[in-house]
């Protein structure tokens, strides 16, 4: 025979009583989340409940302050980092999920960020070169985060920005000007 036990606040989706008894409680295959069969104390009507653990994640900010990981804040972050570009979808979402921690504790880190952002270097991810050519603008972003984040540049992409700054003369005066606005509004650029 199972035990009955009193939860208070899981509302009968019948007579909306704040006070059901769990009748029998299963893991699911998984073992990922649990269904429980409950009995209404007020109208005896009978109902299943699924419930699921959800542990949300906390990012620590650069100035030591603690908030919870807000995925729609780094989705907007990282098409902001693109200055308007337009981006797919699919690539924006790729970009956001490239490094990320399951609940074990795994990182998984495809582009080799976490080494990067420990040694505080900036980089492109992939060739520079290709990069470069795909949008000579990505030159100035680039000097824009070098600048906010205070980085070192890898040697790879310092060559290929050295190579390429002629490519900047093909950039429209209007987003050329929209990024050095950017630079200008970035607290630590001295000027």
């Amino acid at each position: 025979m199972s035990k009955l036990y009193n939860i208070p606040y899981m509302v009968c989706p019948f007579c909306q009583a704040e006070e059901t008894s769990v009748v029998d409680s299963r893991k699911n295959s998984e073992g990922t989340s649990i269904r429980r069969r409950r009995s209404c104390t007020s109208c005896k009507t009978r109902f299943t409940t699924y419930e699921k653990a959800s542990i949300g994640i906390i990012v620590i900010k650069r100035n030591g302050n603690r908030e919870e990981f807000n995925h729609e804040k780094l989705f907007q972050g990282v098409q902001n980092a693109f200055g308007g570009q337009e981006l797919s979808e699919k690539k924006l979402k790729a970009l956001v999920d490239a490094i990320y921690m399951d609940i074990n504790g795994k990182i998984f880190d495809p582009q080799a960020g976490t080494i990067d952002l420990k040694n505080n270097n900036i980089k492109f991810i992939g060739d520079p070169q290709k990069r470069i050519e795909e949008d000579y603008l990505r030159i100035i972003r680039f000097i824009r985060f070098k600048i906010l984040y205070n980085s070192n540049v890898e040697k790879t992409t310092s060559q290929a920005i050295r190579y390429n700054l002629n490519g900047i003369k093909h950039i429209s005066k209007e987003r050329i000007l929209v990024e050095l606005f950017k630079i200008l509004d970035l607290k630590n650029f001295i000027y």
